[in-house]
């Protein structure tokens, strides 16, 4: 039985060269110590991309949920992300 109080998260990273990065998790503080460890994804390993910083995140209840909004803000232009981050109150 799945447990109902587990939360999961939709996260963007401002990586240092100023591009961004979308993803997912259960544990925010833990997959930004990750992703600054350079053992994250591959799109935040190089060292030109840290720190990293988290500038966003959305609470979910289900684990689909959560994907599917990592997956609409990654397959989005730059202009758009940006647009989304300042639609929610998120300056860069």
């Amino acid at each position: 039985m799945a447990d109902k109080t587990k939360k999961y998260y939709f996260y963007v990273l401002l990586c240092a060269d100023q591009t961004l990065y979308g993803g997912f998790t259960d544990d925010l503080a833990r997959r930004l110590a990750t992703h600054n460890a350079g053992k994250g994804a591959k799109y935040t390993r190089p060292k030109t991309r840290r720190p990293l910083k988290m500038i966003y995140h959305e609470v979910f209840n289900d684990k689909s949920s959560a994907l599917k909004a990592e997956y609409a803000f990654k397959h989005q232009s730059r202009a758009a992300k940006l647009k989304y981050l300042a639609g929610h109150n998120v300056k860069i």
